[in-house]
């Protein structure tokens, strides 16, 4: 990483190729809560395409670097680091990454084609309304967002921007800014201004789940693999609701160790069990106690989201030449 300026990456050294480097010859870019996992998860599946088994390395990201915690999976700092997670690669198998923020990001398709510029790019998109419902039960469930009323939460964008109105424990004020990912002409622009047309797949999460394997089979085509490879279908990453917000923080504290309290708790439990007991109990504590199916959207909220969000429906339909106003709905709008 370069120490002057957090947004610029590693480039490859002179007379090292990014392919004996075993950068990523694809990358899977988002949206989250548009079927990134579930795709992830298959093509780990397929005997000629290694992934690595963590997702979201971010590293492209930069923006992303500096600016949230330490994860459990790590994100690499330097190119160096980012390689060891392709490691596990045979020379046979080509490579991919899945990052479902480098779509949101400002940095990452330029940073990615500098690396690689011939990289292939597949990136999803969602009726926004259902997206961005979605997302926000999401990032309460991961505690980036803590207003659980999603409806509150989109009311305080404004606030927010200036700084107010961010939950104490939020890492990442950023990500909460709900109508900075409804920007889809404008996120596909930038990696259309750094790739061929050929070298970017643009998939629908509707078309996604209606024809898996239909659509698993153009991707498999587009990567240039064998597409009569049987891999298993996958429901990665369902949406739910934090039933209890008080229960949810309290569990929160204590993973973290926020409080004095909260760290002593911490610090007992950590002395008598190992990271993966710990993992699973609280894995099994969120998925009784606080998680639920979610209830049905509200019809209003919904439609004044879908109003908001017409225009750019209609322009990321005619960018990829396709009806995406009666696909989603948009055209019963009143």
């Amino acid at each position: 990483m370069n120490g002057t300026d957090p947004n610029a990456i590693e480039r490859p050294s002179p007379g090292v190729t990014a392919t004996s480097k075993r950068l990523p010859e694809f990358f899977i870019v988002g949206h989250p809560k548009c079927g990134t996992t579930a795709l992830y998860e298959m093509l780990m599946a397929h005997p000629q395409i290694y992934m690595p088994k963590s997702k979201e390395p971010w590293f492209f990201a930069t923006e992303l670097l500096t600016r949230t915690p330490p994860r459990p999976t790590g994100t690499p700092q330097n190119l160096d680091e980012y390689r060891d997670w392709f490691d596990g690669a045979r020379p046979e198998q080509i490579v991919g990454e899945a990052s479902a923020m480098y779509l949101w990001s400002q940095v990452a398709a330029q940073n990615i084609a500098a690396a690689r510029p011939d990289a292939k790019i597949i990136a999803f998109f969602r009726e926004p309304a259902a997206f961005l419902r979605s997302l926000h039960m999401e990032w309460v469930q991961i505690y980036v967002e803590t207003e659980t009323d999603f409806r509150t939460a989109l009311a305080l964008e404004p606030e927010r921007r200036e700084g107010r109105a961010v939950g104490r424990h939020t890492y990442w004020p950023q990500a909460v800014l709900y109508s900075d990912y409804v920007r889809y002409v404008e996120q596909l622009d930038r990696y259309r201004a750094v790739f061929a047309p050929e070298q970017i797949l643009t998939l629908i999460y509707d078309d996604f789940r209606a024809d898996n394997e239909g659509t698993l089979k153009r991707v498999l085509e587009f990567l240039g693999v064998d597409d009569a490879v049987a891999l298993p279908r996958r429901e990665a990453n369902p949406t739910v609701k934090v039933r209890s917000r008080a229960l949810h923080e309290l569990i929160h504290a204590v993973s973290v160790g926020h409080g004095p309290t909260s760290q002593a708790v911490k610090s007992a439990v950590k002395s008598v069990t190992s990271h993966r007991m710990r993992r699973r109990a609280l894995y099994l504590t969120q998925k009784r106690l606080v998680f639920t199916r979610p209830e049905e959207p509200e019809h209003e909220l919904m439609t004044e989201l879908r109003r908001r969000y017409r225009d750019e429906v209609l322009a990321l339909g005619e960018y990829l030449e396709r009806d995406l106003v009666s696909l989603w709905g948009y055209d019963k709008l009143d």
